[in-house]
């Protein structure tokens, strides 16, 4: 058996866990929003519409802060069709995803239903085909007390107290061509600055997110954050990242994908500070990393991309992807790398939540379930919290065509003094092998240990309609504790959460 020796570092931690780190995102994109969320008609639907059921779901799953309405689809929004009665509301095509809207569930809606779920809502405003004055308008509308017209407005809708909403999204992945309004970084940069001083003219409180590059793979990335920040350092207080993964045709540098956005991050963290140290500031951008998930988008591309002038469906099934034990594993990985640079990654948005590469599936009249990557997130927003601790590791390695030798473990630790308690998350890389893993805590004091672990014999194995419960997380009983030294086996291709009472 492979052996690998793990050092929990305490004397030397990360940084704090922000709590939005554990965030999600909802766009109104295929089956997301209507029969995912929203489906009056179901037999366990509330008096506003929405499913009980996945509401339970999604409480149980932990999301903190939930980024809305888009993503693409919020380049071409019109924030006024969403708000005032729903008889009046007017039915657009989405261009984004060549869709129809009805506007049925829109602002009001949602914030009430993330009132069931207790989660923050996190605005994103049009950049792409509209501008300064509509996101004042949405921001005058959101946050004023009964002291302007539109405010006035949002009362007459229904709603007397402000929404309040603290953080917003200067637009969409304006560095991407497949984007309404897409545009250079130069151009976006003074766009997102003049957004940016006319927000804080109005509510200086207001946090704001600029837009990063989305994907590492871009070709203007790393110049995009650059220039953007140039022109937006002082105004903003994060920058954008987002990252998909999929498996194509080659499952060992799948499973190092964690390699990867731990470069992304650390590349962007360097050109934020490169900006600081050039402007001479005293300020420090952090990350929203509110984009990222496992998405088979090549198989999108190829099967579900809808086209024709006249077919614009209602809520069709696009990018309802089903996870496996493998792609769950990667996913764990990913939250790994999430918290390795919990110093400045203080909000994440895990995308999507519903139908929409997502955590959990429904179907029309029909059950809930949690797909195989619901269990890492839930295990690790209710128990990741407090600080986050390095550890060092040694263990083999295993060749990769895409990042070259990677290490066959990855792990990340995590103090919650407030609950006496000390997580560690690891994952298993090697496709084949069990590896005997300890794990020192040196400076502390360990009473018990537990572990759970997401494994299968079958690592294409899914949760699906017919088999909802086919996969989970299962007790590891290998885990041991000797004094401050935890002892614990590893299956192949293996996600593993180890709690310690300290």
């Amino acid at each position: 058996m492979l052996e690998a020796h793990l050092t929990v570092i305490a004397e030397a931690p990360i940084g704090p866990i922000n709590r939005r780190l554990f965030g999600s995102f909802v766009e109104h994109l295929g089956r997301m929003v209507y029969d995912g969320i929203f489906e009056p008609t179901h037999d366990l639907a509330d008096a506003e519409g929405f499913r009980t059921d996945v509401i339970e779901l999604v409480k149980e799953l932990g999301v903190t802060a939930i980024r809305y309405p888009g993503g693409n689809f919020v380049s071409g929004f019109r924030w006024e069709d969403s708000v005032g009665p729903r008889e009046s509301r007017p039915q657009r095509l989405d261009l984004a995803w060549h869709s129809t809207e009805t506007n049925e569930v829109g602002l009001h809606e949602f914030s009430g239903w993330l009132e069931k779920v207790g989660s923050e809502l996190m605005l994103a405003v049009n950049l792409g085909t509209r501008g300064v004055q509509e996101a004042l308008d949405l921001l005058e509308y959101c946050n004023l007390p009964t002291s302007s017209a539109l405010s006035r407005q949002r009362v007459e809708n229904g709603r007397s107290e402000p929404f309040a909403v603290s953080m917003w999204c200067l637009g969409n992945e304006m560095d991407g061509p497949w984007q309404l309004g897409h545009r250079s970084a130069d151009d976006y940069g003074k766009l997102a600055a003049q957004t940016a001083h006319a927000m804080r003219s109005l509510d200086a409180s207001v946090e704001l997110v600029v837009c990063g590059s989305s994907s590492a793979s871009m070709p203007t990335f790393g110049e995009w954050e650059r220039v953007v920040l140039g022109h937006t350092y002082e105004l903003v207080d994060y920058i954008s990242c987002h990252a998909y993964y999929e498996d194509k045709g080659d499952r060992a540098s799948f499973l190092a994908s964690g390699v990867d956005m731990d470069r992304f991050i650390e590349t962007v963290v360097a050109t934020a500070d490169h900006v600081k140290a050039v402007r001479k500031s005293d300020k420090t951008i952090d990350i929203s990393f509110d984009e990222w998930n496992i998405w088979y988008n090549e198989r999108f591309e190829k099967i579900d991309k809808i086209e024709g002038l006249d077919n614009w469906p209602t809520a069709p099934r696009l990018l309802e992807d089903v996870y496996t034990v493998t792609d769950a594993v990667v996913f764990g990985s990913l939250l790994i790398s999430l918290l390795k640079h919990a110093d400045r990654v203080t909000s994440a948005s895990l995308a999507q939540l519903v139908n929409v590469i997502a955590p959990i599936m429904t179907e029309p009249g029909g059950p809930a379930w949690r797909q195989t990557t619901f269990f890492p997130f839930a295990a690790a927003s209710a128990h990741a919290r407090g600080i986050a601790l390095p550890v060092s590791i040694a263990c083999d390695t295993y060749p990769t065509t895409t990042f070259g030798d990677v290490r066959l473990i990855d792990a990340v630790a995590t103090l919650d003094e407030s609950e006496a308690r000390v997580s560690v998350y690891l994952v298993n890389r090697s496709e084949n092998d069990e590896i005997s893993v300890t794990v020192e805590l040196s400076s502390l004091t360990p009473t018990t240990v537990s572990a759970l672990t997401l494994a299968d014999a079958d690592p294409d194995a899914t949760n699906t309609l017919q088999h909802p419960d086919r996969v989970g997380l299962t007790d590891n009983a290998t885990c041991t504790l000797d004094g401050d030294t935890v002892t614990i086996v590893l299956p192949p291709i293996s996600w593993t959460e180890i709690l310690l009472s300290i």
